[in-house]
């Protein structure tokens, strides 16, 4: 697939934008540009791939999880979103046909989950997922926000209370506590070993 237009005039306009017009991989819509999404690290991404698998293995449809390749609209900037992991309904698989993007009228996700790249406080990192990406899940209304921070070796488990997350912080040994996941069985340590 080639890219063939590098502008939209509008958000809108992109929504409606036929596939052979959008360039391959994944990509966020930044007023009016599509902007790739870097990969992540190889540790990050092992560490979402083996979520998803570990999620299957507990009897989660494989078709509601997806590692990286939902497309999420949100507000702000940048419109889309492509989270790391992302826990659909079944209501999605029919709203969103063969599409990877999830629609702004469409129900949020029940559960988005960001592996966190190293960085300090101050780095662009620490900001885009601990902050940017807060508000922004936050703002569409999704029910749960996990943050997978290797460097920091905890998971944070946010749950949507008044339009803002109030977060829980996993450590080591703990069993990670999801209202989305209610059985979830597993403990820090177990899904932080995938990324090493």
């Amino acid at each position: 697939m080639t890219f063939t237009k590098a502008r939209f005039a509008s958000f809108e306009e992109y929504l409606m934008a036929d596939a052979s017009d959008l360039p391959e991989g994944r990509c966020e819509y930044w007023d009016g540009e599509l902007v790739p999404v870097l990969s992540e690290s190889l540790g990050n991404e092992a560490i979402a791939n083996n979520l998803a698998i570990m999620l299957w293995q507990m009897g989660i449809d494989q078709m509601l999880v997806s590692p990286g390749k939902v497309s999420i609209v949100v507000n702000g900037r940048p419109r889309t979103r492509f989270p790391d992991l992302t826990l659909l309904d079944e209501a999605h698989l029919v709203l969103m046909k063969n599409s990877i993007r999830l629609g702004a009228t469409m129900p949020p996700p029940r559960l988005v989950v960001e592996v966190v790249s190293p960085g300090g406080e101050d780095s662009e990192n620490y900001i885009r997922d601990y902050q940017d990406k807060r508000d922004q899940y936050a703002d569409r209304g999704i029910p749960e926000y996990w943050l997978i921070d290797p460097q920091r070796s905890w998971i944070m488990v946010g749950l949507l209370v008044a339009d803002r997350y109030q977060f829980t912080t996993f450590r080591e040994n703990q069993t990670i506590v999801s209202q989305a996941l209610p059985t979830l069985d597993l403990t820090v340590e177990h899904v932080l070993a995938r990324g090493n």
